[in-house]
């Protein structure tokens, strides 16, 4: 079969032909890239919505300080030493027990007539809102001297209660027919008197006392067997005690009168200190379940469960205070010091801070130095303290390496021979028995 042979004048044409298509597919991919970078410009080009965003300004962003108390507060976020800094707390109240206690002993106490007997005053009158103060004002005007026990209450809203110390027959005349002229009633009939006596107020006093001594024995009964360990009673009982001499000792120095009322006071503020400590106890023993297979010591493990309540108490101590202050501010200023809403007032007032001092400041330590001193607390405290030592010892040594490695590599170091003497190694200094042959055994 013939084949036809191309020409060099048809091989030209061809590679014209080549070319060609070539050109043409140039021609096709440059348009091509003109279209996308027409679109890519078309892309870049902002758009309304864009510029509207850009011309707007950046909104304000709140930061927010981490590092503030209010913050910190707010995440219960604490890490306080309460545990290690006791000898500063200790000094605080310190200062503030000798200084009550200074008060209680040369100052005394403002006991009322209830304790220490007097007379007491019954006007059946009409009460408004002035009725203390113009009463208080009458029985003043009478000139008597040593009047400065006087209390004025109202009694409902048909009677007003004066008392005051003990007067003789002649004052006890004048001071009725002044009440009864303010109340415009007669005086025997529209002004009652009675006399207390001191038996009656010693009675009183006893009383009250022996209720104290009664609800502190149970209190201490109640934590030992609820927490089954006589160190925490001690410990909260030396709280409620700091707690009761700082708020008697308030009083002293204040001048308020002890009525009934304070002693309803205290008794409710040595409960309310109560339920802090426990509060505070039943963490720290959760924290030191196990604690002999843990790598923290008692007093670590209760300076974590105060920090975890710490934030509790300080609301719950708000929250507690406030409507107390109200109560306090009331009987100050709106009734000028009379009646019983300012000494149960100052007395929880001051009880309900004290009481969530002690509970933190004073309890936890002592009963951290209580268990501390205990032999086998003393063993793991050296074996925590032993073993994060080493730890510490390990981490310094593997920093030390970690910071000489790139200057030991760069180092040149050159080997010198050293001769070496070959000893056998010795018989470990036990005498060896001398070899014998096998007849020498037998025979």
């Amino acid at each position: 079969m013939a084949t036809k042979k191309k020409t060099s004048a048809d091989a030209v044409d061809d590679v014209k032909s080549v070319e060609d298509v070539k050109a043409v597919k140039s021609v096709e991919d440059v348009k091509a890239v003109e279209d996308v970078e027409d679109v890519k410009a078309v892309d870049k080009a902002p758009s309304d919505d864009t510029k509207k965003a850009k011309e707007a300004k950046p909104a304000k962003v709140r930061t927010i300080n981490h590092e503030s108390f209010a913050h910190r507060l707010y995440v219960s976020d604490f890490n306080i030493a309460f545990v290690e800094k006791r000898r500063i707390w200790f000094l605080i109240s310190g200062i503030l027990v000798v200084a009550c206690l200074s008060s209680i002993i040369f100052r005394g106490l403002n006991l009322g007539v209830d304790f220490t007997g007097g007379s007491v005053f019954q006007v059946n009158t009409t009460v408004d809102a002035n009725s203390i103060t113009d009463y208080t004002a009458t029985a003043n005007s009478v000139g008597l001297p040593d009047m400065g026990g006087l209390q004025v209450t109202t009694m409902g809203n048909n009677a007003v209660r004066l008392q005051m110390r003990t007067l003789t027959t002649d004052e006890v005349t004048t001071m009725r027919e002044a009440l009864a002229a303010k109340a415009g009633v007669d005086p025997t009939a529209g002004v009652n008197y009675t006399l207390i006596g001191p038996s009656w107020g010693k009675q009183i006093t006893s009383k009250g006392i022996q209720a104290m001594v009664i609800f502190l024995v149970l209190v201490a009964l109640m934590i030992g067997l609820y927490f089954r360990n006589w160190k925490m009673s001690l410990a909260a009982m030396i709280g409620l005690f700091h707690d009761l001499i700082v708020t008697v000792g308030i009083y002293s120095m204040v001048g308020f009168t002890v009525s009934p009322a304070t002693i309803t006071g205290i008794l409710t503020i040595l409960g309310y200190s109560l339920y802090d400590n426990v509060v505070v106890f039943d963490k720290v023993r959760e924290n030191v379940v196990d604690l002999e297979r843990k790598d923290f010591s008692y007093s670590q493990a209760a300076d974590l469960a105060v920090n975890q309540v710490f934030v509790r108490s300080i609301n719950t101590t708000i929250v507690g205070v406030l409507p107390v202050l109200a109560i306090l501010l009331a009987g100050v200023i709106w009734l000028g010091g009379q009646g019983p809403l300012p000494d149960l007032g100052l007395a929880m007032f001051v009880g309900m801070i004290t009481g969530a001092w002690s509970s933190i400041f004073i309890a936890t330590p002592i009963l951290c130095m209580l268990k501390e001193a205990e032999p086998a607390m003393k063993l793991h405290r050296e074996g925590v303290e032993r073993r994060m030592g080493k730890a510490q010892t390990q981490v310094m040594i593997t920093t030390t390496l970690a910071e000489q490695v790139p200057a030991l590599a760069s180092a040149q170091v050159s080997a010198v021979p050293v001769p070496v003497e070959v000893r056998h190694a010795p018989s470990a200094g036990r005498p060896q028995p001398a070899r014998q042959s096998r007849s020498q055994r037998k025979g």
